[in-house]
């Protein structure tokens, strides 16, 4: 009896033992770890025993058959695939619920208002979340959204602005898809169809919407400040109705951005570049986007104002003089160089009067 007496407390005092080890196995944070962090990337599909040798072997967690029975005791909870990034020492317990949140590392990945995908693509390539050409070789495939742009050729206008948390290595169709999607959602919101429409691709609004998304992105690159979209967007509608070339600069930056050609200036020669994203050289809008614009100038696009105005030109202050005549407009691109120079916008009105007095001799002696 005494010696079963002591075999029972043996077992007794190593049963609590193991309890005591697999209480502090699982409550007390466990983990040294370098500057750089550790990745784990738990595989699709893994069994809870493959998952808790993974951890271990990573020196995440203490003891990988403590781990599986922890896990054991939450049967509706399921270890989900992804990567994970550890950088402190943490409890089995957090470790656990990490995995069954699906808690996966993210960073977050900026696409700001107007930029074009090259631009896309190769701060992606900076951020090291994946090669440029990688990303365009996803952009330049349509497909996904041939339902909403049959003649699109690539996702360029749909790639819609926002922050997105990316994993550490994103694939670059999902993450195409994952823009185009965010597109989709947003563009939902904003072309609500009138009463006794249904159609939300655009055509209710009066044009296709790779036409409308085109005019969009033009009016993105074209000015900064949200209150001026409505109008920029009016003046193109207004060239537009009287067979006027737009001349709008960013669409030949793109075309020679397309290229590889683009060194951050225009030239004159640029000007005549024969692209049909060229609209110095092509009338109407370009063929497609020359960006990814954001919800204001979408909205812009579809409802441009009323304007008289034919003709802008930056005022040095991030907006623009507008003007309805080409005088009009050669008053303000003087404004503009005067600005340029350090003087006042107009001059006072003693030089003002006497230009003006010069200007009439001018005309009178070249009759």
């Amino acid at each position: 009896m005494k010696s079963l007496a002591k075999l029972f407390l043996l077992f007794v005092m190593v049963g609590a033992c193991a309890g005591a080890y697999a209480w502090y196995s699982i409550e007390k944070p466990f983990g040294t770890y370098s500057a750089e962090g550790v990745f784990v990337d738990v595989p699709r599909g893994a069994s809870s025993r493959s998952v808790a040798r993974l951890l271990q072997k990573n020196g995440v967690i203490r003891n990988a058959i403590v781990f599986e029975l922890y896990t054991r005791r939450h049967p509706r909870r399921t270890l989900q695939a992804g990567e994970y990034f550890f950088n402190h020492p943490v409890t089995g317990k957090d470790v656990f619920w990490t995995l069954a949140n699906g808690n996966v590392y993210q960073r977050p990945f900026t696409v700001r208002e107007g930029e074009t995908m090259f631009e896309i693509a190769r701060e992606l390539e900076d951020g090291k979340f994946l090669a440029a050409a990688e990303f365009l070789a996803a952009a330049n495939n349509p497909e996904i959204i041939n339902d909403l742009a049959p003649h699109a050729k690539t996702l360029e206008g749909f790639l819609f602005p926002a922050t997105y948390q990316l994993p550490r290595h994103p694939v670059a169709n999902e993450l195409a898809a994952e823009m185009t999607q965010k597109f989709r959602e947003e563009w939902s919101k904003i072309a609500v169809p009138g009463p006794n429409q249904t159609d939300r691709t655009g055509e209710a609004h009066g044009r296709p919407l790779l036409s409308t998304i085109t005019l969009a992105s033009l009016v993105e690159r074209e000015t900064p400040k949200p209150d001026e979209r409505p109008l920029v967007a009016g003046i193109f509608e207004n060239r537009l109705k009287k067979g006027m070339l737009l001349q709008c600069d960013p669409t030949v930056i793109y075309a020679l951005e397309q290229e590889g050609r683009y060194n951050g200036t225009l030239s004159l020669k640029d000007l005549h570049e024969d692209s049909p994203y060229n609209t110095y050289v092509h009338g109407g809008l370009p063929p497609g986007p020359i960006g990814n614009p954001g919800e204001i100038s979408l909205r812009a696009a579809l409802a441009p104002a009323e304007t008289p105005y034919l003709y802008f030109v930056a005022n040095t202050q991030g907006g623009h003089f507008f003007g309805a005549t080409l005088a009009e407009h050669n008053r303000n691109v003087s404004r503009y160089h005067r600005l340029l120079a350090g003087q006042p916008a107009d001059p006072p009105p003693a030089q003002a009067a006497h230009n003006k007095s010069q200007g009439k001799k001018r005309r009178g002696s070249g009759r």
